[in-house]
């Protein structure tokens, strides 16, 4: 012991020591409850049993009748339409923005500071915000809509079962916009400048630059935002919450909600976590995508 504190005094061992710590409290805070909810996905748990460790194994019953549900491929199906149209749309207006940011003009650094804001506000402030802009009689949306000729009578974004789902992927790419701009912005920063160049020299046109270089030297960068924008997509929970609530008649309920719906409404905690389950391991699959990425980019 008296040996551990000198190499902590010298400095020698101090790197194990966070390192041992860090792995202490994933272990405690995230390795413990993702077991924890695993194993509770194989068991029959409600209100009255959630308190003790005696519970019945039901094996796969709870997967079983999961999927014999009827409401829940529409779920899964809305969960996909918000995941791939949330990531389409932050990573396109994304990298729009991170390619006009690499253009040099007054205030373009406050400007692109500006952007962040949304990324920092808490979801369900955005949620609030976007109620408002949202909103059939007097949102700001409609509005807009209407002024410029697209829609001639008002849309009620969070009450149509045909709109509800798109009120909250259109918020959810407003928060994460800027998120995938800053990071495809470091990509591009990376691109040494004398390839564009060359290429210009060369003859190549904007678009051809774009396809030849851009995409192929931003491979890993793009890699990694569109398996990070999966994993927060996949979290993402406050702005149903705020806006929603996964109706009306669950046309904008996904995965992610209704296990908590399941967990915290109807006390069904097993098939609460079997939802939980199932989503954890998308999230896994996409966390290896996003650390193989990492790795290719570290390499070139």
């Amino acid at each position: 012991m008296r040996a551990l504190f000198s190499s902590l005094r010298d400095g020698k061992g101090f790197d194990i020591s966070l390192i041992a710590i860090a792995m202490v409290f994933l272990i405690l805070f995230s390795g413990a409850p993702l077991v924890y909810n695993a194993i509770m996905s194989f068991q029959e748990v409600d209100i009255f049993n959630l308190g003790t460790f005696i519970r019945p194994w039901v094996g796969l019953d709870n997967y079983r009748s999961l999927f014999a549900d009827p409401s829940t491929l529409p779920i899964f199906w809305n969960t996909v339409v918000f995941v791939f149209s949330s990531i389409a749309g932050q990573f396109i207006v994304g990298f729009g923005l991170a390619l006009f940011f690499t253009l040099k003009f007054p205030g373009a650094a406050y400007l692109r500071g500006l952007f962040l804001v949304s990324w920092v506000m808490p979801g369900l402030v955005v949620g609030a915000i976007w109620n408002w802009i949202l909103s059939g009689d007097f949102g700001i949306l409609n509005h807009f809509l209407k002024s410029v000729g697209f829609i001639s009578e008002n849309i009620f974004w969070r009450s149509d079962i045909n709109y509800s789902l798109w009120a909250v992927i259109i918020a959810n790419i407003w928060l994460g916009t800027a998120f995938n701009m800053i990071l495809l912005s470091v990509g591009l920063a990376a691109i040494p400048r004398d390839v564009y160049e060359a290429a210009e020299l060369d003859g190549a046109t904007a678009i051809q630059r774009f396809r030849t270089i851009t995409l192929p030297m931003m491979r890993s960068t793009i890699g990694a935002v569109v398996s990070l924008g999966l994993i927060f997509t996949l979290q993402q929970f406050d702005l149903f919450a705020a806006i929603t609530s996964g109706g009306p008649a669950n046309s904008s309920n996904v995965a992610q909600y209704k296990a908590w719906e399941m967990s915290f409404r109807e006390y069904d905690f097993a098939r609460g976590a079997t939802i939980s389950v199932l989503m954890i391991v998308v999230v896994m699959i996409a966390s290896i995508i996003y650390v193989r990425s990492t790795k290719q980019e570290v390499r070139g």
